[in-house]
C-alpha cells in the first residue's frame, strides 16, 4: 500500500521531493541534515498511530541501488519536519531564502530586543523563502540553522556602540575573521560572534551572508545579577516598530537583488 501524508496542504507520497526541517531539540544527526533535499521512499505508521516518513537524501549515491540497499541510507522524520520541495529547481530561478533571527535573553532587560522584534514580525505577511525565528539564547540551534541553505541571515540583537539608546544600526561582520577557537555556545546568553564561529566549525558549506540589525540598549545586564529584569526600556521599546520596518526594507532589497543601503 502506498500511503501518503499531507504536508503544508500538499499530498505527498513515495517519490516526492521534500526539504528536511528537523525540529528544535531533535537528534544531532537529524539536525545536521537540516535544509537537505530528499526523496520520500515510504510513509509508515507505528502501533500508536504516529506517522513517520522515510526519506533518502537526494545526493546519496545509495539511493540508486534499489530498495534492499536503501535500508542503511534511510532517515525517518515526522511530517512536521518536512517541507514540500517540488521538482528540482532551475538554478536561474531558485528562490532566495532569508533567515531573520531574533536573539537575546528576555530576562535581561534590553537584551530581549531581538525576541521582541521577532514576535512583532511573526504577525506580518512575509514573502516566500523568508523565515522569522525567535532563537532567544539557543546558540546551537542558530548555528545549525545558519547551515540550512539560506542566502542571507539577518540577526536582530541589542548591540552597544556608544550611541543614544534606541539607535538602530546595520553591520555586516567579517565572518572569515572569526576565530573558531571561540566556538563555545553559552548557557544563559548568546554571543553572535561565538555562534558564527561555531557555525563555521560545524559546516563544510559556506555560511550565508550575515547582517546584524542592532539596537543601542539603555539597560545593560551581564547575566550574573541577583534578579531578572523582564521588559525593555522605553527608548528600546520605541525602536521595535522602527526595527520591524528596517528588517522588512532589508528583506525587500535582498529579494529584489538590489544593493542593501546600510543605515
Amino acid at each position: 500500500m502506498n500511503r501518503t501524508v499531507t504536508v503544508d496542504g500538499v499530498r505527498l507520497g513515495r517519490g516526492d521531493r521534500v526539504r528536511l526541517r528537523p525540529r528544535h531539540g531533535a537528534d544531532i544527526f537529524d539536525l545536521a541534515l537540516a535544509g537537505r533535499a530528499a526523496e520520500i521512499v515510504a510513509v509508515e505508521e507505528d502501533f500508536e498511530g504516529r506517522v513517520h516518513v522515510a526519506v533518502v537524501l537526494e545526493d546519496d549515491p545509495g539511493r540508486d541501488f534499489g530498495a534492499s540497499a536503501q535500508i542503511g541510507h534511510r532517515f525517518f522524520f515526522s511530517p512536521e519536519e518536512l517541507e514540500p520541495a517540488g521538482p528540482p529547481a532551475d538554478p536561474d530561478t531558485a528562490r532566495t531564502r532569508v533567515l531573520v533571527a531574533g536573539i537575546g535573553n528576555v530576562f535581561l532587560a534590553d537584551d530581549g530586543f531581538g525576541p521582541e522584534v521577532a514576535a512583532a514580525l511573526s504577525g506580518r505577511t512575509l514573502p516566500d523563502g523568508v523565515h522569522v525565528v525567535d532563537f532567544g539564547i539557543r546558540g546551537m540551534d542558530l548555528a545549525y540553522r545558519l547551515l540550512d541553505g539560506y542566502d542571507t541571515a539577518l540577526l536582530v540583537d541589542a548591540a552597544p556602540h556608544g550611541r543614544p539608546p534606541g539607535t538602530l544600526s546595520v553591520i555586516e561582520p567579517d565572518i572569515e575573521a572569526f576565530d573558531e577557537s571561540q566556538a563555545v555556545p553559552e548557557a544563559h546568553a548568546m554571543d553572535p560572534v561565538k555562534v558564527l564561529a561555531l557555525a563555521r566549525r560545524l559546516g563544510d558549506a559556506p555560511l550565508p551572508r550575515v547582517l546584524v540589525v542592532g539596537c543601542e540598549p539603555l539597560v545593560r545586564m551581564r547575566g550574573d545579577e541577583p534578579d531578572v529584569a523582564v521588559g525593555l526600556s522605553e527608548p528600546v521599546r520605541r525602536a521595535v516598530d522602527e526595527a520591524v520596518a528596517l528588517v522588512e526594507s532589508l528583506v525587500a532589497e535582498l529579494l529584489g537583488g538590489k544593493e542593501v543601503s546600510f543605515r
